[in-house]
């Protein structure tokens, strides 16, 4: 089975051009070596997959006939992903400076709100 046609079988990726496209930038390897989409997967072969900046490592276990449920994944592939990949992905989410810096700019319309908000609330103490 072609290795974008597995990928997209076992539920890694959405589509199966998408899948395409992932082998055709280097973020799929199989066995070690950055591999074209037509690259045919065996049993037993290691694939290192780079999605959504997590680096999965999936060890192939049975080829499957067509895509298959999600329950059903398990019998296809052993994922052997280190838990530290998916840790370093939280820590990026909290790193991300979402909001914009002060006096960059003109206020968003959250902004306008919060600030008439300030000064329509009255004061209690006056």
């Amino acid at each position: 089975m072609r290795v974008d046609k597995y990928l997209w079988s076992i539920r890694y990726f959405k589509t199966r051009s998408i899948a395409t496209n992932a082998c055709k930038k280097g973020h799929v390897k199989v066995n070690g070596k950055a591999v074209k989409p037509s690259r045919e997967v065996y049993a037993t072969d290691k694939i290192e997959l780079r999605k959504d900046q997590i680096n999965y490592i999936i060890i192939v276990n049975d080829l499957p006939e067509s895509r298959v449920g999600a329950k059903l994944v398990d019998l296809y592939r052993k994922d052997i992903t280190p838990k530290e990949a998916f840790d370093a992905k939280d820590l990026l989410k909290y790193s991300k400076d979402y909001y914009r810096k002060k006096g960059v700019g003109r206020p968003t319309k959250k902004d306008r709100r919060d600030i008439d908000d300030f000064y329509d609330t009255p004061d209690k103490d006056i």
